[in-house]
């Protein structure tokens, strides 16, 4: 493409794995004087949520807000079977819809829980129970829930993917829901064992917001399962010719949307004793050869 890839999406970075090593402030700071970066994606700041909000202010990016953590740290399931549980991810979630609108988010995203195949559709009814409640009250702030689509038996073991039951679940969201999308991630492609061109023409009509990286897919290679390595990296799936697929596909389905740009976010974090700021220069080196290359 000759035309800036600036022009087509709203290019972001989700913060905390970005600059897992450097204090938050910091690492917001750096990001906000990057104008490289249209987009940022962050959790809570806690008790600095005012300071944060305030740089937000001042740097006219677009803000996305990550629930992935509320969950993933505590180990809480918004599709447990048991109903007190799932209470508990649901209630962190909606205190996440009041965070992100008070850092100037238009929405969160989230992921779903483990599950079990003897249990499955009652997970999956479950889930369904928690987004509904999620989206009625966004809906109430004029705000968006995203589910992000994971892998299902390798790392992260969501009960959401693979692409076809998340579309399945998208489609049931939408019934009811216009204020609901979800979120998908070059680097969980290969966790699926799915395709670029798969994943997004399964998907197209529920897709809302794009992330790109990598992930290590053969057993026993360092950084195996979902840790989002450089692009690149030894044994991994994905590198530029991956990504340069990636967004032929997202040209092919429509995706490329100047008057309203979706957002893609770099999803890159550092191994141990690799340097934050070269991971990132890295991954938009990629991009640019990457968006040449559609």
């Amino acid at each position: 493409m000759k035309e800036s890839i600036h022009q087509y999406f709203q290019v972001g970075t989700i913060l905390w794995m970005s600059w897992p090593k450097t204090e938050p402030m910091e690492a917001l700071r750096r990001v906000a004087r990057d104008d490289f970066f249209d987009t940022i994606e962050l959790k809570s700041f806690g008790e600095r949520n005012e300071e944060a909000r305030e740089i937000l202010r001042q740097s006219h990016m677009k803000v996305c807000y990550g629930a992935q953590p509320r969950l993933l740290g505590p180990k809480l399931n918004p599709n447990a079977l048991e109903e007190g549980e799932r209470l508990k991810a649901e209630a962190t979630l909606l205190e996440a819809i009041d965070e992100a609108e008070y850092l100037g988010a238009g929405g969160i995203a989230f992921l779903a829980g483990k599950w079990q195949e003897e249990t499955k559709e009652q997970a999956y009814a479950q889930l369904l129970k928690t987004t509904r409640r999620l989206c009625d009250y966004a809906a109430e702030k004029n705000m968006s829930v995203e589910l992000e689509v994971f892998d299902y038996d390798m790392d992260k073991a969501a009960l959401i993917g693979p692409a076809p039951l998340a579309a399945r679940f998208a489609a049931d969201m939408r019934t009811t829901h216009n204020n609901f999308g979800l979120l998908v991630d070059l680097s969980h492609f290969p966790t699926t064992y799915e395709t670029s061109r798969f994943v997004i023409r399964t998907l197209r009509p529920y897709i809302t917001h794009f992330h790109f990286g990598n992930a290590v897919v053969k057993k026993g290679c360092d950084g195996y399962g979902d840790l989002h390595p450089r692009l690149g990296y030894p044994n991994s799936a994905n590198d530029v010719a991956e990504l340069a697929d990636y967004l032929r596909v997202l040209k092919e389905e429509g995706f490329f949307c100047p008057e309203d740009p979706y957002v893609l976010s770099m999803e890159v974090t550092p191994r141990p004793g690799e340097d934050e700021e070269i991971v990132l220069a890295n991954t938009k080196r990629c991009l640019r050869r990457a968006w040449a290359l559609v």
